[in-house]
């Protein structure tokens, strides 16, 4: 009650602020987008909606700034003698300036006039990239009804892209298993930045990417340029922004999912250096800890933090430091429940402890050494863990009679340690690139990723009959990834680009190694501001690092990496693109693609068994000796319609219709545990003024999606196991019934002279729709006669508040 009164007080305030007209200052950095160079002289211009007229131009180092512009939103204008031009789209908020940054692309002068398609709000970050890429722009996801500020999230909206849990981020991509997706940050690839990361997993149920810290990136479904490696479904290239260079601010929310504080501003004002730091707690074991009940005893725990600090360099170049950690666990504590309830988490016969962390550190030096030649380099540590302890439950039910009433309840009559395990991985990374424009036709880019990993994995588990604890791991050891690259630009004229490329792998622990991987991609801009793409490539990944430690014993009783040997699983992908850009920041867009796997690693023995269908949901997996035999296909098309949030609105429609197939070792041909043949989603927002300086927005998202694929379960083996079994005959011949799913989001946002206010509520899964997620082990106490197979559903009504506010601490600059 004292919290309400104390948000009312506060909005009351904040409402009743009256008097001069609010503003902010606007600023940012134009640069040559192959060289990075500094552009200087660039004209840059603001009209406001009452036809006033904000203008800069670019400085030697680049930058521009807009100072006193009112608050609301606006297109800003970049033009540069011998230069396209290019519009981009600013909010305005009274509690941090705001910043633009622009890449522009040099003309290619031809006898014929052709109209260029120059639109911010979709261009990649990545000049290689033709097809099958999609700008993640922040300012435009973060309006995405149901997306928890999570860029996993927010990515699930574009075709092709869907959810697998609505507990968890993982993505699948094109039909293909959440493990094919890898993250890279400032040109290294990170561990699963996620809280609860389970090993060989790509998701969890809480990031810990923030989206606050994070500029415009880029995300890539297929063909990508040949910079990327390691990766069979897609890459996430995540770019830290800088701080503001010249005025101190600060940010703090308060939510469902986690109270956080961030910082930013100059170091040296004149040297313009800056700092971003931010860190978050999570909101519900706060709750817990002053004793609000919350529902459940299981309170997920985590922390995350992240950093950057940007030095430009008298010489032109600029350093940077940069970090990101987090930590979680979580106690399941079964064995002191005593009303026979179904716990929110976890399995009913075991107790469990699980904790995990990541981080990653490391600096970055970026440099144009003239107008034609641009080189980075990032040297970066990493580390991920994951510790777990399960204990074994004896249970039984205790009967009583009390005030005439009988009364049940659970009585624990043993417990026994079950299982534990402990791994970690620390890296060490190495990324450099040089980007020389040979002439403004041709680009071309040479470069290398090198990650050394020091594992140390260690588990061992009761046998079926729990007599016996058998080591699954026992290993201490090192590998080694290289990963070289070369990828070349032609723009052969005003309307048509070519590029091409070779990337190699070698991954010292399993002495795997491709040689070559050729891609290629093509782009021709019609009449009408219509864009024809294609693409395609040679690709493979490693398997999860954990699958490589797994031992098995001999007939001596001796362990042995049985799956040590374990090759890339390769996949070669295709894509071919048709877009059409209209006016008032309209597009369709669509792809149809086909993607061959081969080389993925299934059982030696017949069966129906492939990895290709791992990945999703908190369980890690123990197969027996694999081989690299198995297949895989995957093809679709898939349509998008976009209204690029302008004036006051947007909307986004998307459409996936899809085939994704396999074959195991028995040689016969199944659907994939993502196959759901179709998925769409239909989202839109709009905003509504309120006194000239408040904000009101409203949003909603309607997703739409095929069952998930399974099978029959192998009821004596499961029982056997205590863990669900299938049988192989009939595998993935089911479906659950469609998936269905609205989400609506509103915020209202109050601009003062020097802060800003945003109260938000996210209301996800508003109709509280039952979607079946899986099957799952669940025998009864008090039944042990009752079928011990129940569906288990995907995420109920979830309520998501927070409240912001944004504030600067340095004084307007003036006129």
């Amino acid at each position: 009650m004292k919290f309400q009164l104390s948000l009312a007080l506060v909005l009351v305030f904040c409402v009743s602020t009256v008097g001069a007209q609010i503003t902010q200052n606007v600023r940012g950095t134009v640069v040559d987008v192959e060289s990075k160079y500094p552009l200087i002289g660039v004209k840059v211009q603001l009209y406001t909606s009452d036809s006033n007229l904000f203008r800069s131009l670019t400085d030697e180092y680049g930058n521009f700034e807009l100072r006193n512009v009112p608050v609301g939103k606006y297109d800003i204008t970049f033009d540069y003698n011998f230069y396209n031009s290019s519009k981009q789209t600013v909010i305005v908020q009274s509690g941090k300036e705001s910043i633009v940054n622009v890449e522009l692309e040099e003309e290619i002068i031809t006898t014929e006039e052709v109209e260029i398609i120059g639109n911010a709000n979709k261009d990649v970050q990545n000049e290689m990239a033709l097809v099958s890429a999609q700008q993640f722009s922040i300012e435009e996801t973060e309006r995405y009804p149901g997306s928890r500020a999570d860029p996993a999230r927010m990515a699930s909206n574009f075709a092709g892209v869907q959810g697998a849990d609505d507990t968890r981020n993982d993505i699948v991509i094109r039909g293909n298993s959440p493990l094919g997706l890898i993250y890279k940050v400032e040109g290294v690839d990170i561990p699963n930045p996620n809280h609860f990361a389970v090993s060989g997993s790509a998701g969890g149920p809480v990031a810990i990417i923030n989206n606050k810290i994070l500029g415009n990136s880029d995300f890539f479904m297929s063909a990508f340029p040949a910079e990327y490696g390691n990766s069979i479904s897609g890459v996430f290239d995540l770019r830290f922004r800088n701080g503001n260079q010249t005025k101190h601010e600060l940010t703090g929310q308060f939510g469902f999912l986690g109270t956080e504080i961030m910082a930013e501003g100059p170091i040296n004002k004149q040297k313009r250096s800056s700092y971003l730091i931010m860190g978050r707690y999570s909101t519900l074991s706060m709750f817990q800890a002053i004793g609000v009940s919350i529902g459940t005893d299981a309170v997920p725990v985590y922390g995350d933090g992240a950093f950057k600090f940007s030095f430009p360099q008298k010489n032109g170049g600029n350093l940077s430091l940069f970090g990101m950690a987090g930590a979680s666990s979580i106690d399941i504590v079964v064995s002191e429940q005593t009303e026979v309830v179904e716990e929110a988490f976890g399995e009913g016969d075991r107790d469990q402890y699980f904790n995990t962390s990541m981080g990653i550190f490391g600096a970055s030096y970026k440099k144009s050494l003239n107008e034609n030649t641009f080189i980075k380099s990032t040297i970066a540590t990493t580390f991920d863990t994951q510790n777990a302890n399960h204990n074994f439950l004896i249970r039984s039910l205790d009967t009583a009679v009390v005030n005439g009433e009988q009364s049940v309840s659970i009585r624990t009559d043993s417990i026994y340690p079950l299982m534990g395990y402990q791994f970690k991985t620390n890296r060490l990374s190495w990324y450099g690139a040089i980007n020389h424009k040979i002439s403004k036709q041709h680009i071309i880019k040479v470069g290398f990723n090198v990650d050394g990993f020091l594992m140390k994995n260690i588990d061992s588990a009761l046998n079926a009959a729990h007599d016996q604890f058998r080591i699954r791991h026992d290993f201490e050891g090192m590998s080694l990834l290289i990963q070289p690259f070369v990828q070349y630009k032609w723009k052969v004229n005003q309307r048509m680009d070519l590029t091409a490329g070779i990337h190699s792998q070698y991954f010292s622990l399993s002495n795997s190694i491709s040689y070559a991987e050729p891609r290629l991609g093509w782009q021709y801009r019609l009449k009408n501001k219509q864009v024809l793409s294609a693409g395609a490539g040679l690709h493979s990944q490693t398997q999860p690092l954990y699958q490589y430690t797994y031992q098995r014993y001999d007939a001596q009783n001796n362990p042995v990496l049985h799956n040590k040997n374990m090759d890339f699983t390769r996949s070669f992908h295709s894509a071919v693109g048709y877009e059409k850009t209209f006016k008032k920041s309209l597009r369709f867009k669509s792809e149809v693609y086909y993607q061959q796997l081969y080389n993925i690693p299934v059982d030696m023995k017949p069966s129906a068994f492939s990895l290709i269908n791992q990945g999703s949901g908190f369980q890690r997996f123990f197969p027996d000796t694999l081989v690299n035999n198995g297949s895989a296909r995957n093809y679709g098309i898939e349509l998008t319609v976009q209204k690029f949030f302008d004036q006051s609105f947007f909307y986004m429609i998307t459409a996936s219709f899809f085939e994704s197939r396999y074959t195991g070792s028995d040689g016969v041909e199944r659907d994939t545990d993502f196959n759901g043949n179709y998925a769409a989603n239909f989202l839109a927002g709009k905003e509504f003024k309120i006194k000239d300086k408040n904000v009101l927005s409203l949003g909603w998202k309607f997703t739409v999606a095929g069952g998930r694929r399974y099978g029959f379960v192998d009821v004596p083996a499961t029982l056997e196991e205590n863990e669900l079994i299938f049988l192989d005959e009939g595998f993935n011949e089911r479906q659950f019934d469609d998936y269905y799913r609205l989400d609506f989001r509103t915020t209202y946002k109050i601009n003062t002279k020097k802060l800003t206010h945003e109260i938000g509520l996210d209301l996800v899964n508003i109709l509280n729709t039952r979607n079946i997620l899986a099957l799952s082990y669940a025998p009864s106490l008090s039944d042990p006669t009752a079928d011990p197979i129940a569906e288990r559903y995907q995420l109920g009504r979830l309520p998501i508040f927070y409240y912001r506010v944004d504030f600067r601490l340095d004084k307007q600059n003036k006129n």
